[in-house]
């Protein structure tokens, strides 16, 4: 699967993206904001591995995508659309510190909630981010999500438990 935006290109994982994915998913200036702790190499060739063996699952039930540059190959950052209940996917993101600010996560979201409904027949896309992630409240927003309310307690990360804010899309509202 290969998906291009304005900025950003999604493709599939590979074993090759694991010191890229290290600097992502081992960095707490990222890792303050998603559902869990910052993880080691190990963990980043697990989660690589993984990605690529749910890549190849029939049904998919999920498409966890590596986020590059557009004409470039490294990876600076994944997407996720979750398959949760009936025709319905939960969106995630994460983008490399240092690229932040560089509109990576609006365009890789954009096309992954697109794909969402253009091809994978969806009828709602959801994304649920912690209270305090102001750059993601407001890229959802630009993308016409809907707050939707807050679930209490929702994850624990970084030694606590933290809420997060439930906003969502319905395909009929999308206006990529």
């Amino acid at each position: 699967m290969h998906l291009v935006g304005d900025q950003v290109a999604l493709r599939e994982f590979a074993p090759g993206d694991v010191d890229d994915v290290l600097a992502i998913i081992g960095d707490d200036q990222v890792t303050q904001w998603l559902s869990f702790d910052s993880r080691s190499r190990a963990e980043a060739v697990a989660m690589v591995e993984g990605a690529v063996a749910r890549a190849q699952e029939q049904p998919r039930t999920e498409y966890y995508l590596a986020v590059t540059p557009k004409g470039e190959d490294r990876v600076v950052g994944f997407a996720r659309i979750a398959f949760a209940g009936t025709q319905a996917g939960k969106l995630g993101y994460a983008i490399a510190a240092q690229e932040w600010g560089r509109g990576f996560a609006t365009d890789a979201a954009r096309c992954l909630t697109s794909y969402a409904f253009a091809e994978l027949g969806l009828h709602r896309v959801s994304a649920a981010i912690g209270p305090s992630n102001l750059a993601s409240i407001a890229l959802v927003e630009r993308l016409g999500f809907q707050r939707e309310g807050v679930l209490r307690d929702h994850v624990h990360t970084n030694g606590g438990w933290r809420d997060s804010v439930l906003y969502s899309v319905l395909e009929s509202e999308w206006r990529p």
